[in-house]
């Protein structure tokens, strides 16, 4: 079992992000969502704001969520601090580096 830090499951957020762009956009015809985007016919200049639109609505999404987890926003209409615990029963939450983290790979890096 590897114990996790705040960075690093933050990171996880950001490689996922990366690895979602990825399967949306660089193979239209093996997701539904890259079929959708097909079917448009898009010119490249299109394509192009498509995928930074995408991108925006994903990292507005994990910034928000793990933001919502670590007690410094709300999700839905409550915010509370949550906690998150590692296999190893470490808790990833409560310090506020998740929010410190979460900035710096989805707000610094867009």
């Amino acid at each position: 079992m590897v114990k996790i830090t705040a960075k690093e499951f933050v990171e996880l957020f950001y490689k996922e992000k990366n690895d979602l762009l990825k399967i949306y956009f660089e193979d239209l015809n093996n997701t539904e969502f890259g079929i959708q985007i097909k079917s448009l016919n898009l010119t490249e200049e299109q394509m192009r704001k498509m995928e930074s639109i995408i991108n925006n609505v994903i990292v507005d999404t994990m910034y928000t969520t793990l933001l919502g987890l670590d007690g410094c926003a709300s999700i839905g209409d409550m915010q509370q601090e949550y906690k998150i615990y590692d296999e190893n029963g470490c808790e990833l939450t409560g310090c506020g580096e998740i929010e410190e983290y979460a900035y710096e790979y989805f707000q610094e890096n867009k």
